[in-house]
């Protein structure tokens, strides 16, 4: 086994000498339109996409609909070479079941040759893919990396004892009404109408909002009073199409928690310390999400993302669709070498807007929310395309 300290010695002699045996398709002269490209952002109605251009720099460029790529060396990919690449390849493959369009070649190569070590797997990404630093149109290339992560919860079938906090379904009205009922209307005036459409019940009116905000999660479901637990997945289902607002946001506005702060363990602080003031703060956000319950056959296996594809813990991130496309390996490099690795751009998340915008997935339990709730950094990021 190659040692990961000197992986980078033989990253650079391999890199040297795929260079020399191969290069890219040469670029055109001048950056006068182009026909349709190679491969398009999948799921886009209008993708606004052109095949390289060539600016004065000498770069290469893609434009897209809210990002603009500029082709890179691998060595300006910070920290590329000390990741362990071959760890990407469940992750790919699930990707390449529903592959962007320019892809499908490439995902045969990738499920036949898989890669038997990080020197390999970084060796096939080189020879098969070219980099590109994602830049906002204006051509900003520093944006911000957070965390996300799937919770496990404890629900009852029925309301029993202290659980009376109601997981909903969506209701069959969902689509017909737009927008839905507000947060406080869903749980004051219209609690009875909608009482067939409670799916779950937990303890913690802030797990809830937890749950609603990652948009899925894992529940131990007791089916009785007296029946053993059963772990099922809840899916997102819809949401009510009415704005987000972060109560983390407001509890600083209002001078109760200090910028910095608003961690999740704190804001639970909060509530335990103004329990009757917790009900109006949660109502000042009338963002409300429903769900659907789901067997969990593979509990290794995390929620589908918005590609179709169940994410991987620590190699799945969320994006703007319209900036990267589903199914598009990333290399993230989140300030300070906070975070630096591949991943793939599998899901996307109502805030998740932006050219240069990641959530990375970290799983589910305990461990996985206080890494999500901790990380926020500043970050530069490269998408990966076919040569």
């Amino acid at each position: 086994m190659i040692l990961r300290s000197s992986l980078g010695f033989f990253l650079a002699a391999a890199i040297l000498g795929l260079l020399a045996a191969c290069s890219s398709t040469p670029l055109p002269p001048d950056p006068a339109p182009s026909p349709a490209p190679r491969a398009l952002p999948p799921g886009a109605a209008n993708p606004s996409v052109s095949l390289p251009s060539m600016p004065a720099r000498g770069r290469a460029v893609l434009q897209r609909e809210r990002s603009r790529w500029v082709a890179a060396d691998w060595d300006e990919l910070p920290g590329w070479g000390e990741d362990r690449a071959a760890e990407l390849w469940p992750a790919l493959l699930r990707g390449c079941a529903r592959p962007a369009p320019g892809w499908a070649e490439l995902c045969a190569r990738a499920a036949l040759q898989p890669p038997t070590d990080d020197l390999e797997a970084h060796l096939w990404l080189i020879k098969h893919l070219q980099p590109y630093r994602v830049e906002s149109p204006d051509g900003e290339a520093q944006g911000l990396l957070t965390g996300y992560f799937e919770p496990l919860l404890d629900a009852q079938r029925r309301p029993l004892g202290s659980y009376r906090v109601p997981l909903h379904a969506a209701p069959p009205d969902l689509a017909r009404r737009r927008p839905y009922f507000s947060r406080q209307q869903i749980e004051t005036e219209q609690r009875e109408r909608l009482r067939a459409q409670e799916l779950l019940y937990i303890e913690d009116p802030l797990d809830a909002l937890v749950l609603q905000i990652q948009g899925s999660g894992r529940v131990r479901v007791r089916e009785s009073e007296h029946a053993a637990p059963v772990l099922k997945r809840l899916a997102f289902a819809g949401h009510n199409e009415l704005p987000y607002q972060s109560i983390g946001k407001l509890l600083i506005e209002r001078g109760e928690l200090r910028a910095g702060e608003a961690s999740w363990p704190a804001i639970k602080d909060w509530a335990r310390r103004n329990p009757a003031r917790l009900q109006e703060l949660m109502w000042q956000n009338p963002r409300y999400v429903f769900f659907r319950e789901e067997p969990l056959p593979d509990p290794e296996l995390g929620p589908r993302g918005a590609q179709g594809v169940p994410l991987t813990p620590g190699r799945s991130i969320a994006v703007d669709r319209a900036s990267i496309p589903y199914g598009t390996p990333v290399w993230l490099d989140g300030g300070s070498g906070a975070l630096r690795r591949i991943a793939m751009a599998q899901d996307t998340g109502s805030a998740i807007v932006g050219a240069v915008r990641a959530d990375y997935f970290w799983g589910w339990g305990a461990e996985a929310e206080a890494q999500a709730g901790r990380l926020k950094a500043p970050l530069r990021l490269w998408a990966l395309w076919p040569r």
